[in-house]
């Protein structure tokens, strides 16, 4: 099969997250595929609407689920409003998976703390659920979750199941005037959430996704709690491409995010031109 040329795989279900983000489950149509395919945490495939192009989204759904996988999405574009319109029986392509991933050996035994914003969650979810799915393995896991608004929270459904969850530890919270009267989570952003429900550091490791404004406000707040650079974890998602280092969109100096990426240390990013501003 050519590099650029796509799978075929048909939702099989579709969930409207948001009024803007959608999460489509998918199988592969070949049954070749259905039975081989494999990814790790953290990697990203190139999604298609034929005739209308390719956008780039990790995987939402853990390794560990093994007879489909997720997206979810914001239609911000013409790919991703054909995608949006996408229903159960559609078939679209697929190409992946891509990148590094998310070393989730190396964390066996130490705290995972994830600070996650907005249509963020999507990239993390992939790696909470993999840890959940072999929970025994690792120490506590935190979660600190924030959007603009109640209806700006995505996997709702999950949250709760997470909230009822005796061994997670769920904060969540939405920007002031995002509440509704029936909101029992906090008021405040998160950077202001994670400073007051302050995390021990120890041993732990921080995955922080978000808006680069979150996430410039979340890291002197990590700093204060212990963390250092080489505990901090995040993935570049939103500069990926063509999945294949070809198109030289996504790169930054000589590193390449598609091939490269998309899961860095923040130790490794302020080796990069970019520094901390990511």
């Amino acid at each position: 099969m050519r590099l650029y040329t796509p799978h075929l795989m048909e939702i099989f279900e579709t969930r409207q997250e948001t009024p803007d983000v959608k999460t489509l489950k998918l199988r592969f149509v070949e049954p070749q595929m259905r039975e081989s395919f494999s990814f790790l945490a953290g990697q990203f495939g190139l999604y298609s609407a034929f005739g209308e192009g390719e956008s780039t989204f990790c995987i939402a759904s853990p390794p560990t689920w093994k007879d489909h996988i997720e997206c979810t999405f914001r239609a911000v574009g013409k790919v991703t409003e054909v995608l949006r319109r996408k229903e159960a029986g559609d078939v679209i392509g697929f190409r992946g998976p891509y990148g590094n991933h998310f070393p989730l050996e190396e964390y066996r035994g130490k705290d995972l703390l994830f600070v996650v914003g907005g249509i963020a969650l999507p990239p993390l979810r992939c790696l909470i659920w993999n840890v959940l799915d072999r929970r025994d393995e690792f120490g506590a896991v935190r979660i600190v979750y924030g959007a603009r608004s109640v209806a700006d929270l995505v996997y709702k459904h999950e949250l709760d199941d997470w909230a009822a969850r005796s061994d997670v530890e769920l904060v969540t919270t939405v920007d002031p005037g995002g509440e509704t009267p029936d909101w029992k989570g906090g008021i405040g952003f998160v950077p202001t959430a994670l400073e007051q429900y302050a995390p021990p550091s120890g041993n732990g490791l921080a995955f922080v996704c978000g808006p680069p404004i979150m996430i410039k406000f979340s890291m002197p707040v990590l700093d204060k709690l212990g963390f250092a650079p080489g505990q901090i974890v995040t993935t570049l998602e939103n500069r990926m491409k063509c999945g294949v280092g070809k198109c030289g969109r996504c790169n930054i100096g000589g590193t390449y995010v598609c091939k490269e990426g998309p899961v860095f240390t923040a130790r490794e990013l302020e080796a990069l031109p970019m520094g901390s501003d990511y």
